[in-house]
């Protein structure tokens, strides 16, 4: 049995069973971290409004934002590793656009959120 960390006593037992029932694994929390990782770096957020927009090519998203493309490159392997996009070849050229309409409600809804222009305390 693992040592207890917490210096609380429940005073509500009853509610953490039900939330300790309800709570995704472990393995799941840190397949979630690593998501919003990727999702938590400028640039490659940049990519997804774009792709959001429309379907690109390396060498043009490397335009839209100044970059090299192997700038690019990079960021695009790591967002297709989280499966947050994908890729189709046609002939020599690849083209890349979001993996699914999940990837959109996840861009969409954090505008919302941070565009109600309020500051909440905590």
């Amino acid at each position: 049995m693992a040592a207890k960390k917490s210096d609380c006593t429940p005073m509500f037992q009853e509610s953490i069973d039900k939330v300790q029932k309800n709570m995704p694994e472990d393995a799941e929390i840190d397949s979630v971290v690593s998501f919003y990782k990727v999702l938590g770096d400028k640039t490659r957020l940049r990519i997804l409004y774009a792709l959001k927009e429309q379907e690109m090519c390396a060498g043009d998203i490397a335009v839209l934002l100044d970059m090299t493309k192997s700038a690019v490159s990079h960021q695009l392997a790591v967002m297709r590793n989280m499966r947050q996009i994908k890729s189709r070849r046609e002939g020599k050229n690849v083209f890349y656009s979001l993996d699914d309409e999940h990837i959109v409600d996840i861009l969409e809804v954090a505008l919302i959120h941070m565009g109600h222009g309020e500051v909440h305390d905590s």
